[in-house]
């Protein structure tokens, strides 16, 4: 392997370890153990830092323009062709909570891929977004600018399960 290769090996590590710290720290909270989940949090921020550093290395933080083109790209790759082959996958195995996972998965990236199409063509009009409220979903992920909807359009929750992003 090259050293390219093992920057993407790292930061994909990194960045999984991160998000599965995060879920641990929540647990261990939810179990009555708020020091350990600290440390998870703790440690979660640390796996950061060194997933920026190795994505910063391999050149992947670009101008603002490039880099919602990629993230126009990624979102668009999720939801048309990576979550509908999964969706059908699950489906067919009879999985139905992974069904349900990728199926508010594929409704949210679409999602995504709107609000950053709308971000890069306002960047190339020479104009940042209006700034406004954005609050996200804690059950399926759904992303809505404004206020948050009384029942999620994707997964139904009620509007508590919002949370405002600053």
């Amino acid at each position: 392997m090259s050293t390219s290769d093992n920057l993407a090996a790292a930061f994909a590590g990194e960045s999984q370890a991160n998000r599965k710290y995060l879920a641990f720290a929540e647990k261990a909270k939810a179990d009555g153990y708020p020091a350990v989940a600290k440390l998870f949090r703790a440690a979660a921020a640390a796996e950061t830092v060194h997933a920026h550093a190795h994505l910063r290395v391999m050149g992947g933080v670009k101008d603002t323009v490039q880099n919602l083109q990629a993230a126009v790209a990624g979102e668009g790759y999720e939801f048309m062709e990576m979550y509908p082959k999964f969706l059908a996958e699950s489906g067919q195995e009879g999985n139905q909570a992974a069904s349900f996972s990728f199926r508010n998965a594929l409704a949210v990236e679409r999602i995504h891929h709107q609000l950053y199409q709308d971000a890069l063509t306002s960047l190339k009009q020479g104009k940042d977004l209006p700034d406004t409220a954005i609050f996200v979903c804690g059950v399926c992920g759904n992303t809505v600018k404004g206020q948050a909807p009384d029942n999620c359009p994707v997964c139904g929750a009620l509007k508590v399960k919002f949370t405002e992003v600053n």
